[in-house]
């Protein structure tokens, strides 16, 4: 019964610690993915403060006002789409640090479990050893 048992426990702890390590994979993509968000919405404020009309307009700019216009327009639309992808990788990153943290406890309920059986069975050992009767030590040397 024991060994089954000790197999039972072997067999969920390698389950549990392969369903760790594709937790922590999933966080490092959701890490990625972040990072990712967050480098593009940068590179959108950057391109819309360079689109930023200049301070002295003269008359033959009104075509260039109009295109950039148009392309701020657009920038702005990119922007509040980055920040809605940015907000949902962050929200991903949190259920994967959940997720993570889920999977930790559960592999170390099992290496507690284990601990206790191991724990157990030296118990079981030492109460065995102790009920064994004492062996008389025979004489090394016949009396002189």
């Amino acid at each position: 019964m024991a060994d089954r048992s000790a197999k039972r426990l072997a067999r969920l702890h390698r389950v549990r610690s392969l369903q760790l390590d594709l937790v922590r994979a999933d966080e490092a993509k959701a890490v990625e993915r972040v990072a990712g968000e967050t480098a593009l919405r940068d590179r959108i404020d950057q391109l819309h403060a360079a689109v930023a009309p200049a301070a002295t307009p003269t008359p033959t700019d009104a075509t260039h006002f109009i295109a950039a216009a148009h392309y701020r327009d657009r920038l702005q639309q990119s922007a509040d789409t980055a920040k809605r992808r940015l907000a949902a990788a962050e929200r991903g990153l949190d259920d994967a640090r959940e997720r993570t943290q889920a999977a930790w406890r559960d592999q170390s309920a099992v290496e507690k479990l284990m601990e206790r059986a191991e724990e157990a069975a030296a118990a079981k050992a030492r109460r065995t050893l102790e009920a064994m009767p004492a062996t008389a030590r025979p004489k090394r040397h016949d009396p002189c």
